[in-house]
């Protein structure tokens, strides 16, 4: 079984590091591909990263944990929908069923004018930052989300009140699934409480 971390939109794969090293001393090796690199080349959108992201997955000769944030959930989401037959077990963590339009509309005059250079830490220029942004606007999966019948933990940082709605309805769309709320935590859980996003982990994982 090959598990994958996904990191979210304004995150890289570095953010995954704590994650990564305290699984890998639990005995869990996870790997945490860089979105923005898989879609070198391309002109990035969501349906651009998406591809890339589908064929490092279908690139593993063996079934899928799937562990994705935001952004990475939708991408990890998606890909069980399409290939419920290469995915072992599903991990969403503060990821939207419907991205708000109105919300995001508003981001994307506020990115206009932040620096350049405010998004290299991310490895994408701001023009392709605020293009898949764009890109993101109709994306909504709740409805086929009731198809996924594998293993699922839907998870969500107790003040990530944005996202709170969306973990709750996963959780009730998914016949198979487990709802976490992680405490002391905003919406990046990998970051904001790495130790219990861990726990969370492995006990569902050594389940599944």
């Amino acid at each position: 079984m090959k598990t994958i971390l996904v990191h979210g939109l304004g995150q890289n794969s570095k953010d995954w590091d704590i994650v990564k090293n305290k699984l890998e001393a639990r005995g869990i090796s996870a790997a945490a591909p860089d979105l923005f690199s898989l879609a070198k080349g391309r002109e990035l959108s969501y349906t651009a990263l998406y591809q890339a992201f589908s064929e490092v997955c279908g690139s593993c000769e063996e079934r899928l944990n799937l562990c994705g944030l935001s952004l990475g959930g939708l991408l990890a989401l998606n890909y069980a929908i399409q290939h419920t037959e290469k995915v072992n077990s599903l991990v969403l963590i503060g990821t939207p069923f419907q991205i708000p339009k109105g919300v995001l509309k508003f981001q994307n005059v506020v990115f206009g004018f932040v620096p350049k250079t405010a998004f290299r830490s991310m490895g994408v220029s701001k023009k392709d930052f605020i293009r898949l942004s764009k890109s993101m606007v109709n994306l909504e999966f709740m409805e086929t989300a009731k198809d996924i019948d594998c293993p699922a933990l839907v998870l969500c940082g107790a003040k990530d009140k944005v996202n709170m709605k969306s973990a709750k309805r996963y959780h009730e769309a998914m016949k198979n699934s487990r709802l976490v709320i992680v405490e002391n935590s905003g919406h990046e859980v990998n970051k904001d409480n790495p130790d219990e996003l861990v726990r969370a982990l492995r006990e569902f994982w050594t389940e599944n």
